[in-house]
């Protein structure tokens, strides 16, 4: 039996992941942030551990109690994380601290903290959940722009330096998915952004009816859609490097190839909301 751990299963893409694979006949080790969390996810029957992304102390804690499970740690799952949306002029130090502690240090931390096993053993997968907005950007949605910016530059430079091993890096690339993203979204916005006085205030009047709305983005999909990336990563002789998941990821991978970079712009600013000023 294989063994995965996966961040960020408390609920949407990395419930589905630690669902699913455990149906799959891999050894989950699921992760969550909070306790409350980490008490549903065992009695959904999964191998919880607490893990919050933010925190060296916790990750080296809930490395350090895996390693006492298993050996032979084949799957590493990158999923934890949120969208800090707001316009780069409203976004503070602190704010953006934040995102990257999150989607971009803690991700990096785990990773080196795993990679020896794995080398170790000459094998292993690891997957890293970025998006569509990890190669393209759109308008107040900077900070989580930035931090999957990162993530990929990070990704694509490892995946050079282990080159001379069978270790196999993937980058999961979706567009809209079923989650609960854009309600923790919201509830950083309001954490970091004073609305009443920022010069996008219209802006974000059309931004926060979609954050707070219950109906699905168009193209959206559910979770499933990156589970079945994820096994194929996990499973395939020869794991892809990119995964683009939903119709808008597909479309801006080959627009961003085919249109020049100021046409592309204007197309991003007006799907952006750009315009609303």
């Amino acid at each position: 039996m294989k063994s995965v751990l996966i961040t960020g299963c408390s609920s949407g893409i990395g419930l589905c992941l630690a669902k699913g694979l455990k149906q799959g006949g891999y050894q989950v080790f699921a992760t969550a942030r909070k306790v409350e969390d980490v008490e549903l996810l065992r009695q959904d029957g999964l191998e919880v551990f607490q893990l919050d992304l933010s925190s060296s102390v916790s990750i080296k804690k809930a490395v350090k109690l895996i390693f006492q499970q298993t050996n032979n740690l084949y799957g590493l799952i990158h999923n934890g994380g949120y969208g800090q949306v707001g316009a780069l002029e409203d976004i503070s130090r602190q704010a953006l601290d934040e995102q990257f502690q999150t989607n971009v240090f803690g991700w990096h931390e785990l990773t080196n903290l795993i990679l020896p096993k794995m080398k170790a053993d000459n094998k292993g997968r690891i997957i890293y959940l970025s998006s569509v907005l990890g190669f393209v950007a759109m308008p107040f949605r900077g900070p989580y722009n930035a931090s999957k910016f990162a993530i990929e530059g990070l990704v694509n430079t490892l995946r050079l330096e282990l080159m001379h091993t069978d270790i196999q890096l993937s980058l999961i690339q979706p567009g809209p998915i079923e989650s609960k993203f854009r309600i923790n979204a919201y509830q950083a916005f309001k954490k970091h952004v004073d609305m009443e006085k920022s010069d996008y205030k219209m802006n974000y009047q059309g931004m926060i009816k979609r954050l707070r709305s219950d109906g699905l983005a168009d193209y959206t999909l559910g979770p499933e859609a990156v589970l079945k990336c994820c096994l194929h990563a996990l499973e395939s002789k020869q794991a892809k490097i990119h995964y683009r998941v939903t119709f808008p990821a597909k479309l801006f991978a080959l627009l961003i190839r085919i249109l020049p970079s100021r046409v592309m712009d204007k197309f991003l600013f007006k799907a952006g909301d750009g315009g609303k000023r």
